[in-house]
C-alpha cells in the first residue's frame, strides 16, 4: 500500500486525487494533506479520511480544529506546508497546489526522496532546470498529472527517446476560442470562468482562456521530456478527446484519446506505469462524432508566443512571467483590470527586467517578489 500526501487537498485536483484513493482502498492510505482557506470542505474531507497530519494557512485554523480530532496533528504556514511535503509516513506526493507557492514544497519532496506525481505547473514552469538536477541528484522522478502531459508519457510507453520526432500538446482554446480580439475587450469575468470542456479552478480557467496555461505546458514539456521547444508544437482541439501526441521519425503519430476527467491522469501518476480500473462514466468516442484540429494564432494568443520566447530564454525570465501572471490574473478575478490587461502587465513585467541566465532558489524568490510587485505598482 502506498501513503499518500496530498498538497492541496481541497482544491479540483485534490478533491479527486482522494476519490481515486478512496476507489482503491487497498493500494492507498491518505495520511497527510495540506489546505489553504477552505475549511469546511476540508472537514468534509475528513469525515473520509484519515491523514495523520494537516496543514492549514492560518494558526488559529489549527488550533481550533486541533480541539475537535485529537488524533490528527495540525500545523500551519509554509512551514507546516513544507512538513507535509516530507512527511517520514509518506511515499509519494502528489503536488496540487496552485501557483509558485507550490514551488519549494517540491524541493522539499524531492530532498526527502519521495515519489513525486505533479500537477503544479510552476514548479517547472519556475523552475525547471533547478529541479532536474535535484531529481539527479536525489535519484527522484516526477510522473505529470496534467492531462496532456499524462497522455505524452503514455505514448511515450515502448518507444525510444531518439525515435521521437516532436510532441504535439493539444489546446481547447478556452472559454474565448470563438472571440475575435475585438470582441475580448469587453469580456467579463463570469463568461472567462465559463470553460467549454473542463471543470477547472478560476485561476486555471483564466490561464486556459488566455493560452497562457498552454504556454506553461510547453515549458513544462521541456523539463519533463528533456525535448527542445522547436519540437514542441500546440495544436488547437477544441473537443478535448484527444488530450495529447507523440510524432515519430517515421511519420507515425500517437495519441492518447479518453474524457475530459482529471482522475484518469491523477490514477496514472499514483499507478504508474501500471494501469487498474476506474469508476467513471464509459467514454463513447461515437459519441464525439468529429474531431477538428488546426494550428494556433500568436496574433490571437500572444501570450502562448510569449511563453515559448521566455521559455527558451530560461534563467530568470519563466519566473518574472509566471508571478506576472498570477498577480494579473488575480487582478481580473478581483474586478481590478480588463481581461486583455493581463496580456498588457505580463508582456511588460518581461520587459522591465534585465536577464539572468543562471539563478539560484533564493534568485527565483527574490524574482518572484519583484515581478508580482512590479504588476500591483502598475494596476495594484
Amino acid at each position: 500500500m502506498k501513503k499518500v500526501a496530498i498538497l492541496g487537498v481541497t482544491g479540483s485536483i485534490g478533491t479527486q486525487s482522494v476519490d481515486v484513493c478512496l476507489q482503491h482502498p487497498d493500494e492507498f492510505e491518505v495520511v497527510a494533506v495540506s489546505c489553504g482557506h477552505r475549511i469546511n470542505i476540508l472537514m468534509d474531507l475528513l469525515k473520509v479520511i484519515h491523514p495523520e497530519i494537516v496543514c492549514v494557512s492560518e494558526g488559529v485554523d489549527a488550533y481550533h480544529l486541533s480541539q475537535n480530532y485529537n488524533d490528527i496533528k495540525f500545523v500551519f504556514g509554509e512551514e507546516g506546508l513544507l512538513q507535509v511535503a516530507a512527511y517520514e509516513n509518506a511515499d509519494v506526493i502528489v503536488n496540487a497546489l496552485v501557483g509558485f507557492v507550490g514551488m519549494k514544497p517540491t524541493f522539499e519532496a524531492i530532498r526527502a526522496k519521495k515519489e513525486i506525481c505533479l500537477a503544479n505547473k510552476e514548479t517547472l514552469v519556475v523552475a525547471g532546470d533547478l529541479i532536474r538536477e535535484e531529481c539527479k541528484k536525489y535519484g527522484v522522478s516526477i510522473v505529470p498529472i496534467d492531462s496532456e502531459h499524462s497522455a505524452i508519457l503514455q505514448c511515450l510507453r515502448g518507444n525510444k527517446p531518439a525515435q521521437v520526432k516532436r510532441l504535439l500538446i493539444t489546446a481547447s482554446g478556452g472559454s474565448f476560442r470563438d472571440k475575435t480580439r475585438e470582441e475580448l475587450k469587453n469580456v467579463t469575468k463570469e463568461e472567462a470562468l465559463n470553460h467549454p470542456n473542463w471543470s477547472m479552478g478560476a485561476k486555471i480557467t483564466i490561464d486556459s482562456a488566455t493560452m497562457m496555461n498552454k504556454g506553461f505546458e510547453v515549458i513544462e514539456a521541456h523539463h519533463l521530456f528533456n525535448m527542445d521547444y522547436d519540437d514542441i508544437d500546440v495544436v488547437m482541439h477544441r473537443e478535448s478527446v484527444i488530450h495529447s501526441m507523440v510524432e515519430y521519425n517515421d511519420g507515425a503519430i500517437i495519441a492518447q484519446l479518453g474524457s475530459p476527467d482529471m482522475r484518469l491522469p491523477i490514477q496514472y501518476a499514483l499507478m504508474y506505469p501500471r494501469r487498474e480500473v476506474l469508476n467513471e462514466k464509459p467514454f463513447d468516442i461515437t459519441e464525439i462524432g468529429t474531431l477538428h484540429f488546426e494550428k494556433p494564432n500568436f496574433g490571437r494568443y500572444p501570450l502562448l508566443e510569449l511563453a515559448y520566447n521566455m521559455g527558451r530564454m530560461g534563467g530568470n525570465m519563466p519566473c518574472i512571467m509566471n508571478a506576472a501572471n498570477e498577480e494579473a490574473v488575480r487582478l481580473f478575478l478581483n474586478d481590478k483590470i480588463s481581461f486583455l490587461e493581463i496580456e498588457t502587465l505580463i508582456k511588460d513585467a518581461c520587459m522591465s527586467f534585465e536577464y539572468k541566465e543562471k539563478v539560484t532558489l533564493e534568485d527565483l524568490i527574490n524574482y518572484d517578489r519583484k515581478a508580482r510587485e512590479y504588476v500591483l505598482g502598475r494596476r495594484g
